[in-house]
């Protein structure tokens, strides 16, 4: 059964991824709570049960109204995402228990995990996760959703075996690219399907035992909702979507620029996402992984920029871009981006 399922979505293709003090040495003034110093050793407040507190650089943005990718939730078993126009009505006894980790500064977003609920009947569990990737800010050598997909398949480690390579499908009318592969020492399959909306790849990989389970899930996807421009490669924009143009704030796209000054140096890449509208000014800023300080000081100069008007068919359309501040540890950097480190 597993052989004819994979052999059909190949059929698929053909037809369209500290020193301590002595006793009895306490220094005066204590601290009442905490501290080095403190003979307190309870916190005087607890973490809640399952929070999960993160301090320093995090993702924020300019406004809490436009959608940013890390905004999907999942409600009323229906996990819906307004940045990538995208929603997934669960499995029957499936549910979201954790929420994901923030993004990363390399641009990867963990934006669903999924899994059955704990009375789940079946002879196997499995999960399903949901992910972005970034393409703007990709530290990997691939320019779209297709050559991530291939990048992860040449570059699996040597204990995975590859199941089917990677094979144009459709899920829910649109196209995506499926990679299966697994592991025979820990007999887990997993199955990938990676497409392309708005400069990211966003992939759904479902991991079990039951190959089975896995099949049913990938057939599930077809009520899935999805935005039109889904493909191998996407960004033309469309409607309230905007066109995604990589590189676009440097060369003679910027009429006019403020450098952010920066009060304190620090040493962490500050990956930036801004849409730029038809007047040429920037009006959504979004931070991936910044300080607030760094935020702070960014978007006041960001404001300031302007743009050269994008056209497209003669008419002017929204922008969005990718910029690097900081020091970025993925890949080498031009004099244009220069400009924009600390």
């Amino acid at each position: 059964m597993r052989f004819r399922f994979l052999c059909s979505l190949m059929a698929l293709a053909l037809s369209v991824t500290s020193p301590a003090w002595a006793q009895g040495d306490k220094p005066q003034n204590a601290p009442r709570n905490g501290g080095d110093f403190s003979d307190v050793v309870q916190p005087g407040s607890k973490v809640p049960t399952g929070v999960i507190l993160v301090k320093g650089a995090r993702s924020s943005a300019s406004d809490s109204v436009t959608p940013v990718p890390e905004g999907g939730n999942v409600t009323s078993n229906v996990f819906s995402d307004q940045y990538f126009g995208m929603s997934y009505a669960l499995p029957r006894d499936w549910e979201e228990k954790y929420k994901g980790a923030p993004p990363s500064d390399s641009g990867r977003y963990v934006l669903a995990q999924l899994r059955p609920v704990d009375t789940f009947k079946g002879p196997a569990r499995g999960n399903i996760l949901i992910t972005a990737q970034d393409m703007f800010f990709s530290p990997f050598p691939a320019g779209n959703a297709l050559e991530l997909v291939n990048y992860s398949k040449d570059h699996l480690q040597a204990d995975y075996k590859v199941e089917m390579p990677p094979t144009p499908t459709k899920i829910a009318g649109r196209p995506f690219t499926f990679f299966a592969y697994w592991s025979p020492i820990a007999e887990l399959h997993w199955y990938v399907l990676a497409t392309e909306i708005r400069c990211h790849t966003v992939q759904l990989v479902m991991t079990s035992r039951d190959t089975k389970l896995l099949e049913n899930l990938v057939l599930d996807l077809d009520k899935m909702k999805l935005p039109a421009e889904t493909g191998p490669t996407a960004g033309t924009g469309g409607g309230d979507v905007p066109v995604c143009i990589k590189d676009y704030a440097s060369g003679d796209n910027v009429i006019g620029r403020v450098e952010p000054v920066f009060t304190e140096r620090r040493f962490n890449s500050v990956p930036v996402r801004i849409i730029i509208d038809k007047e040429g000014k920037v009006k959504h800023i979004h931070f991936l992984s910044a300080f607030p300080d760094q935020a702070k000081v960014i978007t006041s100069a960001l404001e300031q920029w302007r743009f050269k008007r994008h056209l497209q068919n003669g008419q002017p359309v929204e922008v969005e871009t990718g910029l690097m501040f900081g020091r970025s540890a993925y890949r080498a950097r031009g004099p244009e981006s220069e400009r924009a480190t600390e």
